[in-house]
């Protein structure tokens, strides 16, 4: 039995990835102990793991209403802060192995100093995080001392929990290893009737309110149910919703996509893997430049298994993509070309695998 220290932040999409590892290690019966914002206790003590709260890193939610401006700045300082990594420094010496989410660089250097071998979780694609720490948020890291590239680089291994054929990246370092998408068990959708789920994130963007009812807009008179989760970031009481449309704050994705033709979504990385992993066309509405969202719904639009629009597109733009996605044809033998890719290995599996083949850095050396 090994003792593995997780360490992730409050965010949307980076959390399933992480706690589907902890549980998989879990299960293998290794003791987790995650570290991460006071809100995420739920969740990892869920998974079987141990949860301890930071102690130095800067409060921080998701669940706020942010402008861009203040978008900006509270996600440069969650992820240019040094407590993450003093937290580190502090459970480091507990644990056998350290896995660390990519996005928190303090975090990551504290691990790779502490000795403890050292895995980082890279949760979307290696291209996306290689344009993150080239930008604003790196450079800031950067001029701190903590470069987001030089940690992941000194680190043991990087897992890429995603699928390589997708990812954009050209080259990856040595140290990258692709485990494959990580997340609930899928298998082809079979709908019994066309059926429209519509997700656009957990995390509050600006515009989100206005996509969302474009989006229903779009399906009032197209002919098909759908079936929106606004998660806590919509507001469902201020909607205009079709009377073919089931609106609910939260639903698991897995089992709705079981019963789904297309899935509407904001571009981020979880969600539009577990949809192509049922073999179902994604609709792809970034709903912000700088994040993974427009890489991830280009990626999905070059494989052929979808499209994307404006997150500002109109009602007759969504409809007319919707019409064509529900559609037979190219796009829907694409989205299950690249499911039955998926399906093929467990990403969790793959990740503890390797996380369990870490050895301390002193037997590295001799």
């Amino acid at each position: 039995m090994s003792r593995v220290l997780a360490v992730t932040w409050d965010g949307g999409g980076n959390v399933p990835p992480l706690l589907g590892i902890v549980a998989e290690l879990v299960g293998r019966g290794d003791e987790v102990r995650v570290l991460g914002h006071p809100r995420q206790e739920e969740v990892a003590t869920a998974a079987g793991a141990d949860f301890h709260a930071y102690r130095h890193a800067r409060a921080f939610s998701p669940l706020v209403p942010r402008g861009t401006v203040r978008f900006a700045a509270d996600y440069l300082a969650t992820f240019t802060d040094p407590g993450p990594g003093r937290d580190v420094a502090d459970h480091a010496g507990w644990a056998d192995a350290v896995l660390v989410d990519a996005l928190l660089p303090a975090a990551v250097h504290a691990a790779v100093r502490s000795g403890v071998p050292t895995a980082v979780l890279a949760h979307t694609f290696v291209a996306y995080l290689q344009r993150w720490a080239r930008g604003p948020v790196g450079i800031a890291a950067a001029l701190r001392g903590r470069n987001p590239a030089r940690g992941w680089s000194a680190a043991d291994v990087v897992l890429a929990a995603t699928d390589r054929e997708l990812d954009p990246a050209r080259s990856t370092p040595a140290n990258v290893r692709y485990t494959g998408v990580v997340g609930p068990g899928a298998r082809p959708a079979c709908p019994g009737e066309p059926l429209v789920l519509v997700s656009l994130s957990t995390i509050d963007f600006a515009g989100q309110q206005a996509a969302v009812q474009a989006v229903l807009d779009a399906l009032d008179g197209l002919g098909v149910r759908g079936f929106l989760t606004t998660g806590p970031a919509v507001d469902p009481v201020g909607l205009r919703v079709p009377a073919a449309v089931e609106v609910h704050r939260f639903a698991p994705h897995a089992d709705v996509m079981r019963r789904a033709s297309v899935v509407v979504g904001h571009g981020g990385h979880g969600t539009t893997m577990l949809a192509l992993a049922h073999d179902l066309p994604v609709l792809v509405l970034p709903l912000h430049p700088q994040l993974d969202q427009p890489l991830v719904g280009r990626a999905v639009a070059d494989a052929g298994a979808g499209r994307v629009l404006r997150p500002t597109a109109g009602a007759g733009a969504i409809r007319a993509a919707l019409v064509e996605l529900l559609a037979d044809g190219p796009h829907r033998r694409a989205a299950a070309t690249v499911g039955a890719r998926l399906r093929e290995r467990s990403g969790a599996a793959a990740a503890a695998d390797v996380i369990g083949g870490l050895r301390p850095r002193e037997q590295k050396r001799s």
